[in-house]
């Protein structure tokens, strides 16, 4: 009903950059908030940036500074550009998003989660 396709991961030495897209497609109503969270090995899922559907953004403590989030609703795409990487931030990242989508005549709600993407930052 509703998917979400990361890209843009890869490797990287520390010191560079990378650009994530989450494009989100379906039935789509709107799309109230989309956010990029991560996860590194032995660590729990942490929000690293999320951003609404009027554009007030968030970050975490850890990469402000570094990562801007950003979006183009007619797309349903966001965006994550990362720069200044450091060995710290590799992880799988996994794209989210608060979706109000089409189920017949009726509206439904629903936290969709795309696969992840590796991001890999070596020292």
């Amino acid at each position: 009903q509703v998917q979400l396709v990361e890209s843009g991961g890869g490797l990287v030495q520390a010191g560079g950059s990378l650009r994530l897209s989450c494009a989100a497609s379906g039935s789509i109503f709107s799309i109230n908030a989309m956010g990029w969270y991560r996860q590194a090995p032995g660590k729990q899922r942490e929000l690293v940036a999320l951003i609404t559907s009027g554009g007030n953004t968030n970050y975490a403590d850890s990469v402000k500074g570094r990562f801007t989030i950003s979006r183009d609703n007619a797309k349903n795409t966001v965006y994550l550009q990362m720069n200044s990487l450091k060995p710290e931030d590799t992880a799988v990242y996994f794209c989210n998003a608060d979706v109000t989508y089409y189920s017949g005549s009726n509206y439904r709600n629903l936290r969709s989660w795309g696969q992840g993407t590796q991001v890999t930052v070596s020292s």
